[in-house]
């Protein structure tokens, strides 16, 4: 099916799982890609300065929210790397220019802001100036505006008590090939209530006994386990663009809760298409902070995956009292011909050009219970839930 715009109102395959991929590359690059009228770059005697507006990615919070009142990313990357210089970001008024926002440079050389994306529908007009410090002058970026970003190809806030068509079930039997001997997709771990769709591992009530689950170092009996499991596989897929969704993960260990995508063709042996993790999650105080970012891509008939933990995950909270179960992130990824790059409400996380899927992509969330990590909870601990806002995309065709 070739992309389409989807406003769902109320708005199934399994696969090995990231964690279980025994070859490991990391990879990265820098945008040698076109760039689009959100993106700007300005030289000036021995500094750069580059501005970079997205779509509405950024909305921490408690509760549910709509996207429409999610704040557009902003981002200045400045050269050299001073950490603590002051940044402003100003918006475009009329003739004249209106500071929004201010910021400190980071040790990455960026700075991060959320904004509008839009004042009475029409496009915002953006420009970062990182102001004199030690030694340097002044530098103000060209401008760059949100006209791509202004109408999704697809929305989904989940609004109801049913999910829509557009997303199907998948992985709906237990699957030893896969490492889910013990658990399998089914609709009654799925659930659209309260504004946000719930997905959940919970017990199999339906099958008898135990299932032993083995992991590297054990071997353990534990019952039967479902899955929330969906995807919108010949209900809606793209070629290009950002993808995100608003994200309450689990809270324990012994599950890992997904944002991901995968080829309308499937992830195979020389297939142009890869399979992109968005986010993972693999559970509150996890020694490696709990989240991972990947992509699996052929080389020949063997099986890579690109990635690695979230360094510092923490760091991307909004304050000490934050959390990844606690309150909603929005979890996105940008997609173009030469790169793949991964946010946490619009700051990156990483970035790479290793493999770069050519192919139709589809959506998919889960939050999945494999045998080698579903021993480690106990069947006391279930249900578990995730909790998703909402889903976006905005497409960026390429000529």
């Amino acid at each position: 099916m070739s992309a389409r715009r989807v406003l769902a109102g109320s708005v199934t395959a399994l696969l090995l799982p990231a964690s279980l991929l025994l070859t490991v590359e990391t990879g990265s690059a820098s945008d040698s890609a076109a760039r689009p009228a959100s993106t700007s770059v300005t030289k000036k005697a021995s500094q750069k300065i580059s501005l970079e507006v997205l779509p509405q990615i950024v909305q921490q919070g408690k509760r549910t929210a709509s996207p429409d009142k999610a704040k557009a990313g902003v981002t200045a990357t400045i050269k050299p790397v001073k950490v603590g210089r002051k940044v402003v970001l100003e918006q475009l008024n009329g003739s004249s220019w209106k500071k929004v926002g201010t910021a400190k440079q980071e040790k990455s050389g960026r700075a991060h802001f959320s904004a509008v994306v839009s004042k009475g529908g029409a496009a915002v007009t953006y420009r970062v100036t990182a102001m004199k410090f030690k030694g340097l002058k002044k530098v103000t970026s060209k401008t760059a505006d949100t006209s791509q970003w202004l109408v999704p190809t697809f929305t989904d806030e989940f609004s109801g008590s049913t999910l829509s068509p557009v997303w199907s079930m998948r992985g709906q039997d237990y699957e030893p090939t896969s490492k889910r001997k013990c658990s399998k997709g089914d609709p009654k771990a799925v659930k659209v209530t309260g504004g946000a769709l719930r997905l959940s591992v919970i017990k199999d009530r339906a099958k008898k006994g135990k299932c032993l689950a083995k992991s590297r170092k054990l071997k353990k009996k534990i019952a039967y386990r479902l899955n929330g499991h969906v995807g919108t596989n010949g209900g809606f897929d793209f070629k290009y663009g950002v993808a995100a969704a608003r994200i309450k993960m689990h809270k324990s260990q012994g599950q890992h809760a997904s944002f991901w995508s995968q080829p309308t063709n499937e992830n195979g042996p020389h297939s142009d298409g890869h399979e992109i993790d968005v986010i993972e999650y693999f559970g509150d105080k996890h020694p490696q902070g709990g989240l991972t970012s990947f992509i699996h891509w052929y080389k020949g008939k063997r099986l890579i995956k690109t990635g690695s933990w979230i360094k510092d995950s923490r760091s991307f909270l909004d304050n000490k009292r934050d959390g990844w179960s606690k309150n909603y992130h929005v979890f996105s990824v940008k997609w173009d011909p030469s790169k793949i790059v991964f946010y946490i409400d619009g700051k990156e996380t990483w970035r790479t050009s290793a493999r770069v899927s050519k192919e139709q992509q589809y959506l998919i969330l889960s939050l999945l219970a494999s045998d080698y990590e579903a021993l480690e909870m106990s069947d006391k601990k279930l249900p578990q839930h995730m909790y998703v806002d909402w889903v976006r995309v905005w497409e960026t065709p390429q000529s």
